[in-house]
């Protein structure tokens, strides 16, 4: 069940099951309550200090072991982690970057599981998208988390310039997942479901609490969109950023999505008009608004050199992604993208 929700309304979603082929999306307040009766005991738990802050105990208690996912790459964390965690199911509690070091540890010794757990907006417990360890084969497939616990109270959970910049990553995967060729209906209307969720979470009186349980569902919706289709120039853009510049994820989505929207609606034009139409407003006025919130607004502001910046440019043009969005985005573009944002 979906909640219906006007501007600056404060939402109560109604908590859901939902069996998704091989996969259990628990959602809602208080899902979390419920991690003991899904999750068998003798678990390996990757997480981290703040993400273990929201832990009753049970997850921690029932672990045969516990791992801190430290800050860097996920192919380098993965590498790290590989030989130090031994159990079938891996219990990721943590934001994208934990929950892709978990698929990524389960794709490269199969058949392990993954329940993800997540504490940002990051839609990663959503998607078989992460990189894999490093000396894996990158034929290998890729795993999606077979049981995804979200609760809303936890994925919300960061501070509120964190929370915005979470937010933003989650528009870009709603903007983003219909554009692309593999897109069809239902991850297109998720999409704009998600969006319209996404932007009326920040939507109400100056200094008003964010719309926890729109944000939390939002970001589900989005990351659902973009594990089926895929994404293109404008995460190209903020992945590459991310690797090479050192920008958060969520930072580099919220600085780069007002630029790539009017490109990725010069190459698509339909789906961005129906999301106007859906948020009633231009699509990148809203990503702006939002970024706004983070606390940057500029590539510079984050310390992003010139250097950096055509670094990016250089190693984004190379990214097979690109063609994703048709026409495939070419090194002058890229270039004129970032300068846009610096």
């Amino acid at each position: 069940m979906v909640a219906s929700l006007s501007p600056g309304s404060l939402s109560t979603v109604a908590p859901f099951r939902w069996q998704d082929g091989e996969r259990l999306i628990v959602f809602g307040r208080g899902a979390l309550a419920q991690a003991g009766d899904l999750l068998t005991e003798g678990y390996a738990l990757l997480t981290t200090p703040r993400a273990l802050m929201h832990d009753p105990g049970t997850l921690r208690d029932r672990a045969a072991a516990v791992h801190d996912v430290q800050p860097g790459r996920v192919d380098e964390i993965a590498a790290l982690l590989r030989g130090q965690v031994g159990a079938q199911l891996l219990v990721a509690l943590g934001g994208g970057r934990v929950i892709d070091v978990a698929k990524a540890l389960a794709a490269a010794d199969p058949p392990r599981r993954v329940a993800a757990i997540p504490t940002t907006l990051s839609g990663a417990q959503m998607t078989a998208i992460h990189r894999h360890a490093e000396g894996v084969d990158a034929t290998t497939a890729r795993v999606r988390p077979a049981l995804v616990i979200d609760d809303p109270s936890l994925s919300t959970s960061q501070p509120l310039e964190e929370l915005a910049a979470s937010a933003c990553n989650a528009l870009g995967h709603a903007v983003e997942g219909p554009l692309t060729p593999l897109s069809s209906p239902v991850p297109a209307m998720a999409a704009v479901e998600a969006a319209r969720l996404l932007v009326a979470g920040f939507q109400g009186a100056p200094g008003a609490q964010p719309d926890h349980d729109a944000l939390a569902l939002g970001a589900l919706l989005a990351g659902y969109a973009i594990g089926s289709t895929g994404y293109g120039l404008h995460h190209v853009l903020s992945q590459t950023l991310v690797r090479f510049a050192g920008v958060s994820h969520g930072s580099s989505n919220a600085i780069m999505l007002p630029h790539s929207i009017p490109a990725l609606a010069r190459r698509v034009p339909e789906p961005i008009a129906r999301l106007a139409d859906a948020l009633g407003e231009d699509p990148a006025a809203a990503a702006a608004r939002l970024g706004a919130l983070t606390g940057a607004a500029r590539l510079r502001e984050l310390g992003v050199s010139e250097g950096e910046l055509e670094r990016c440019a250089e190693e984004a043009a190379g990214r097979p992604e690109l063609h994703l969005t048709p026409t495939a985005a070419e090194l002058g573009e890229l270039r004129e993208l970032y300068a846009a944002a610096y």
